[in-house]
């Protein structure tokens, strides 16, 4: 979830354009293009434990998974590759590329201590006024931590925090469960402190 804060600017069109021709992902933000850096173990085991917990319980269900790799399209001209996506029912794309999602229901993102806040409050706050998204996670590296977010209406959101290994996330939006313990599998991170805080 972390930007290298270099950026240039751009119209989202000749970002789109350049990014198929990328080997590096970027995201783009207000005409900004932003470089993401690079992900270690522990961000990628939280990553692959939380899309193979849920996924393996997708039997049956039509959803899609896409982990790192999708580029979502957001309101306020936000374009972003959130850690992983899911989307129920029949995905929406831009155009005939196929990789620039419109419809995601979840989005996972993991983020550390070093995760900058502004950047952390000003995606989540994009992610909660797509209409398509249902649920929003948000997984923290450095110590057993999720926050979930549950729409109930456009304007109103259920958060909870998850802080314990035995404890449950239900995603309802495609109908699994996952628990802490699956998630934080082989990570090294410290029991969560609580904080009223919730996005910085």
């Amino acid at each position: 979830m972390s930007e290298r804060p270099q950026f240039r600017t751009a119209t989202p069109e000749d970002y789109i354009m350049a990014e198929r021709q990328s080997a590096t992902k970027n995201e783009f933000m207000n005409g900004r293009v932003m470089g993401r850096s690079g992900s270690d173990r522990q961000h990628n085991l939280l990553v692959s434990n939380t899309a193979i917990g849920v996924g393996s319980r997708l039997h049956g269900h039509k959803a899609e998974i896409y982990i790192g790799n999708m580029r979502v399209k957001l309101q306020n001209t936000f374009i972003c590759y959130p850690d992983i996506v899911f989307v129920n029912g029949e995905p929406s794309f831009a155009d005939q590329a196929a990789d620039l999602l419109l419809n995601p229901t979840i989005v996972v993102e993991i983020f550390s201590n070093e995760t900058d806040s502004n950047d952390k409050t000003k995606k989540l706050e994009s992610f909660l006024a797509l209409a398509s998204i249902n649920e929003c996670l948000l997984i923290k590296q450095d110590e057993m931590r999720v926050e979930h977010y549950a729409k109930q209406n456009q304007k109103q959101w259920i958060y909870r925090i998850y802080n314990e290994r035995d404890d449950v996330i239900s995603l309802d939006a495609i109908g699994c469960k996952i628990s802490l313990q699956e998630i934080y599998a082989g990570v090294k991170a410290r029991s969560a402190t609580l904080t009223s805080n919730a996005v910085n």
